[in-house]
């Protein structure tokens, strides 16, 4: 076992010194003490966080790593070993209509398998290993929906990315089957299935797409209850009377650094710009660089 000093720093802990060991299938895993986790502040309701809508980051397809590929469990519990986060993951269905999490419509580059995700029976499924984004395989397994919200509950929040072809139905059964209706929202992109959503029930929460004044205007005219919603304003910060105008209705908002606001921010050495966003009223940081993002955000703890 080798020991090396990192600088990723939790949300609400500092660390100055990290574990690092290898399991057997070359998977990098950080360590912490008992007493490091037992400090982390753990947000797992949405109504209570609105009440109290400290800065929050979401990890975005889970936070993939080196060694941890997107969308799987394990990756999940990586990443909450640092930081209280908003876990973003993808809901995709077999053909058997398994509800498994999947961001891309093939199996190709995140399994060891090949063909549509839609084409293939869960028992086909459970045969495959993740890879993760260099492209190495791992000894993790496609999670099914079920499984990471058992895993999920008094842990993580999550937002659940609903794929081309699945019901949303079947994905609010399934949310209610859990009792996780405060902890997994659910993700659209048309005001139309927003308010889908909201019929099926009425206290799930819910991503709109809030990123123009039009956004805005839908919303209001959908009638959809504030205190249900995340307004997610796109991946380009917008201007300041643009995040007020949420806030005047009491939407709280996300904001997607993911792409090229994350892209700049390594390029420019530059991750302070990540404090900028909050102030200028971002609430939650969708981001690819979940870790390095909960560095910078022990700043703000420390000013509190």
């Amino acid at each position: 076992m080798k020991f090396f000093k990192v600088e990723i720093v939790l949300f609400i802990l500092s660390l100055s010194l990290i574990t690092c060991k290898t399991n057997e299938s070359n998977h990098h895993v950080y360590e912490i003490s008992t007493k490091e986790k037992d400090n982390v502040r753990l947000i797992t309701s949405f109504k209570s966080w609105s009440n109290n809508p400290i800065p929050l980051i979401s990890a975005h397809r889970g936070g993939p790593y080196p060694g941890f590929p997107e969308n799987a469990i394990e990756t999940f519990e990586n990443i909450t070993k640092y930081t209280p986060v908003v876990i973003e993951c993808d809901v995709a269905m077999s053909k058997d209509s398994v509800l498994v999490l999947m961001h891309d419509k093939t199996l190709n580059r995140t399994t060891t398998g090949y063909g549509n995700v839609q084409d293939k029976t869960y028992e086909e499924l459970k045969k495959l290993n993740l890879v993760d984004n260099e492209g190495k395989e791992t000894n993790f397994k496609i999670p099914t929906l079920d499984k990471v919200l058992s895993w999920g509950k008094g842990k993580v929040l999550f937002t659940l990315d609903i794929k081309r072809g699945v019901p949303f139905n079947k994905v609010v059964d399934f949310v209610e089957k859990h009792n996780a209706v405060d902890y997994a929202a659910i993700i659209t992109y048309r005001i139309q299935d927003a308010k889908l959503i909201h019929q099926l029930n009425k206290e799930m929460i819910i991503s709109v797409s809030a990123g123009n004044n039009g956004a805005i205007d839908q919303i209001e005219k959908a009638n959809l209850p504030a205190e249900k919603l995340l307004g997610f304003v796109g991946t380009r910060q917008p201007d300041l009377s643009h995040y007020n105008s949420l806030k005047e209705k009491g939407i709280k908002t996300i904001l997607g650094t993911l792409g090229n606001l994350d892209k700049s921010a390594v390029a420019k050495g530059n991750d302070e710009v990540y404090l900028t966003y909050i102030k200028n009223g971002a609430n939650i940081i969708a981001t690819d660089r979940p870790l390095e993002v909960a560095k910078v955000f022990k700043k703000i703890k420390n000013k509190d």
